[in-house]
């Protein structure tokens, strides 16, 4: 009952399908301009085409990262991709969430001493979320993290993890400076998304 990894090519497909991949003119949270907008909840919100794009990222995590015994998800995005996952991996499934600023674990969420403990995102940018929640297991628990992971990798390899990551679409988004926005200067209208309209 061997599922087949989808290619790239298929991946991206079912990612423009869903709109969890856009094209157009938009400005990023960080004020940043892009020809390309990722929203990977609109992926999730379908969940016939959410499921072939995790069983495609289940089988990598298969083959290509060591055993564990629990997926960790930072809240929010990588909640609903982390239990897709455990569904499919038949692996316990938890998550964190933040506190004041902080992650923390609530919930009565445990880890027992000795866990070994994938990390699960929907979307890597920085890496930032994934990394403080490794940075929380090492301070807090004695687990061994032994990866990380996420559906899309946008981060054009900034992106710098104390484990091994893998991830089943990168995807290469260039940012402008707005003053330097080629998509400005050619007059093509604006988004804003993730805002309010």
């Amino acid at each position: 009952n061997k599922k087949k990894m989808l290619s790239l090519k298929e991946s991206l497909k079912i990612l423009k399908e869903t709109n969890a991949v856009i094209e157009g003119h938009f400005i990023l949270s960080s004020g940043l301009h892009s020809s390309k907008y990722v929203q990977c909840a609109q992926l999730m919100s379908k969940p016939s085409q959410a499921l072939k794009i995790c069983e495609s990222l289940a089988e990598k995590i298969k083959m290509e990262l060591d055993e564990f015994d629990l997926i960790l998800s930072p809240a929010m995005g990588g909640i609903i991709v982390g239990y897709e996952l455990g569904k499919l991996l038949n692996k316990e499934t938890i998550f964190s969430e933040r506190v004041n600023g902080e992650f923390k674990l609530r919930r009565d969420f445990k880890i027992k001493n000795g866990s070994k403990v994938l990390i699960v995102e929907d979307v890597i940018t920085t890496g930032g979320s994934a990394v403080e929640v490794i940075n929380l297991l090492k301070e807090t628990y004695k687990v061994n993290v032994i990866g990380a992971s996420s559906i899309i990798d946008r981060s054009n390899g900034s992106a710098k993890f104390p484990v091994e990551y893998k991830s089943l679409a990168k995807i290469d988004i260039e940012v402008y400076k707005p003053e330097n926005c080629p998509l400005c200067k050619k007059g093509i209208p604006i988004d804003k998304p993730g805002s309010r309209k």
